[in-house]
């Protein structure tokens, strides 16, 4: 096997055992500050919305979970119009991936509507 093959993988197929899990207190994971953060909430009522406002309107990224309520809930509604006047207004993004999240994006972050591995 010529040193090509071992870099970019060979014909022949890979097993869990070919690959390490790593400890990351084995490397240095010092960063510098990051420009967008993402966040992760839990939507239960209209009053959690209003951290996932301050997150986009702070430039964040928000992943929200929307499992409590139904899509067609009025409550969810309401909550899905206010957040979409939020990605309006910083010249952000929104989308619902399934019944379960939404995705809410700060200004200049656009979410495509195909999956990479789609034809």
């Amino acid at each position: 096997m010529g040193i090509m093959s071992k870099i970019l993988g060979g014909g022949d197929s890979r097993s869990t055992e070919d690959y390490v899990e790593l400890d990351l207190d084995d490397f240095d994971t010092a960063r510098g500050e990051a420009d967008i953060s993402v966040h992760i909430a839990e939507i239960g009522s209209q009053q959690d919305v209003i951290a996932i406002k301050d997150a986009v309107y702070d430039g964040d990224l928000v992943i929200a979970d929307i499992t409590r309520h139904t899509t067609s809930d009025n409550t969810m509604e309401h909550i899905i119009d206010d957040l979409r006047q939020v990605a309006d207004e910083v010249d952000g993004d929104i989308v619902q991936k399934g019944d379960d999240q939404l995705i809410i994006t700060p200004t200049g972050v656009k979410i495509a509507r195909s999956k990479l591995n789609s034809p």
